[in-house]
């Protein structure tokens, strides 16, 4: 394993420790083999789960996006660079958080950006406005959104992860595998459920959506691209107008952002507000407590705004 020096010296430790002050018995430092676990440094939720589902017990990740916190806006304190410099490895994805591109420079060997794998293929600017994120090459960088985009990224992990640690690179595969098993489960299912929908026109706060839109026949329209930005009124009244000339019934807010902006515009077309959430990171107000299970809930969301049969 190339792991880092500490944890090689813990782990030959471990060999002369007695029964009683075994290595790892309780601080979940070391795999069910004994094994040190690698340590990873995810720079947002999405990444996160995917280290966590393909790495299993063999893996210790930290998301350096706290919950509730906007990751566009994510600022690194000396801790949290130091800690980044000592992992194992650090996923992330460049151009989505400027703080995490610097850190990542100077992890230089251990950093892993998932943006090729990820396959953007959208223009940030699509739906006519200005980006405002600086994301890679202007490009929409939410592919999670898309299952099938997001088990390409899943299967890249485990790539990886055997490649930082390849006594377990059979666990990462099979783990890999699995996961994409469900992923494309849930695609289906989205497939299923929008398939028949009566409005193709999905009207967000915030242009987090693209690669959802794409995949399902449906057609984003955003308030904003920044998901703090106060829109222009110009912005606002081509909206009003787009939500009025295609009869939309329902304006989508988002979590982790306000929903003023939304809300004005379904007061002003008669349009009512739904959530839907871009699952950059989970909180209280998740409607799942994972990644599958809150994109089940935005399915639902969609089915019943879209007005899917």
């Amino acid at each position: 394993m190339r792991l880092r020096p500490v944890l090689a010296t813990a782990a030959a430790l471990c060999l002369t420790a007695t029964p009683l002050t075994a290595c790892g018995s309780d601080d979940g430092t070391t795999s069910a083999d004994g094994t040190p676990k690698v340590s990873v440094m995810a720079s947002f939720y999405p990444l996160q789960h995917a280290v966590e589902q393909v790495g299993g017990d063999h893996v210790a990740v930290t998301n350096l996006t706290k919950p509730g916190a906007e990751p566009h806006d994510l600022e690194l304190s000396p801790r949290d660079t130091v800690a980044v410099a000592k992992a194992d490895l650090v996923v992330y994805q460049s151009g989505f958080q400027p703080a995490v591109d610097d850190a990542a420079k100077q992890a230089r060997d251990t950093a892993f950006d998932v943006t090729p794998a990820a396959h953007l293929d959208l223009a940030a600017t699509e739906d006519g406005h200005d980006h405002e994120h600086g994301e890679e090459g202007g490009k929409d960088p939410h592919f999670w959104l898309d299952p099938m985009k997001y088990a390409d990224v899943v299967d890249a992990v485990a790539t990886r992860l055997a490649e930082v640690d390849p006594e377990h690179a059979d666990d990462y595969r099979a783990n890999a595998t699995r996961y994409r098993k469900e992923l494309t489960t849930l695609d289906r299912e989205f497939e299923d459920g929008l398939r028949t929908c009566r409005s193709k026109e999905l009207v967000t706060g915030h242009a987090a959506f693209g690669y959802l839109a794409d995949a399902y026949g449906l057609e984003q329209e955003s308030i904003t691209l920044d998901p703090e930005a106060e829109p222009s009124a110009k912005d606002m009244a081509e909206v009003v107008e787009h939500v009025k000339e295609h009869g939309v019934k329902t304006v989508y807010a988002e979590t982790l952002v306000p929903r003023k902006t939304a809300e004005t515009i379904a007061a002003e077309t008669g349009a009512t507000v739904a959530v839907l959430d871009p699952l950059e990171g989970l909180t209280d107000e998740s409607a799942g407590d994972d990644y599958v299970s809150v994109m089940r809930s935005n399915l639902k969301t969609l089915v019943k705004g879209q007005s899917c049969s």
